[in-house]
């Protein structure tokens, strides 16, 4: 039995969450706190931070990497692409997205951060979403027509939007339009949270 250390609000956990569901495995979650963490979760991640996942002897953090050795693990459905260049190139976009969208989304998630950081944040996301929006005009996805681990890093930012009082431009519809076809997916609703499922009304 696997063990995902989850946050209830995490975005990063969120993914997880996604993946494991989205897998139809057998695991259990434990629920997390992130402003009022558990003293072993220091013990088992070094950076104090959730996600963790747990199976027998191994611990792995960090969203990306556990949501890869979940897919490589079982690997049906798959969610990184067969194809060793569309997989690299999965990846690469994954990497882009933590460098210029996801570490606006960890400054949301301060609450130290200042209101003018906040802000700047918001910006950020929001022309960095308004960017990619154009590759969804073709496609029903990130990558194309199939649904892809990008798109499942993709989707809790794209849930918070309003949460995090981020607006985007009417060009931005197309990929709304695919938030929304993943948002019906029972993987993805199974995966929230009830402090997720408010964030949206």
């Amino acid at each position: 039995m696997m063990t995902l250390y989850s946050g209830i609000t995490c975005p990063f956990s969120h993914r997880c969450r996604f993946v494991l569901f989205e897998k139809g495995m057998d695991f259990e979650i434990k629920d997390i706190d992130t402003f009022n963490k558990p003293e072993d979760l220091a013990i088992i991640n070094p950076y104090n931070q959730v996600p963790v996942l747990v199976e027998r002897d191994l611990i792995l953090y960090e969203s990306n990497i556990i949501n890869e050795y979940l897919d490589e693990r079982f690997p049906h459905p798959q969610l990184m692409p067969a194809d060793p260049v569309m997989r690299g190139r999965g990846r690469l976009v994954l990497f882009r997205l933590e460098k210029e969208l996801f570490v606006h989304v960890a400054t949301l998630e301060d609450n130290a951060a200042s209101a003018k950081d906040q802000a700047k944040a918001r910006e950020a996301i929001a022309q960095g979403l308004t960017m990619i929006a154009p590759a969804y005009t073709k496609n029903k996805y990130v990558l194309g027509d199939e649904f892809s681990m990008i798109d499942v890093a993709l989707a809790p930012l794209l849930w918070r939007l309003t949460h995090y009082d981020i607006k985007l431009p009417k060009s931005a519809a197309p990929l709304l339009k695919s938030a929304e076809r993943i948002f019906q997916r029972p993987a993805f609703t199974e995966a929230l949270t009830p402090a997720e499922k408010a964030m949206r009304k």
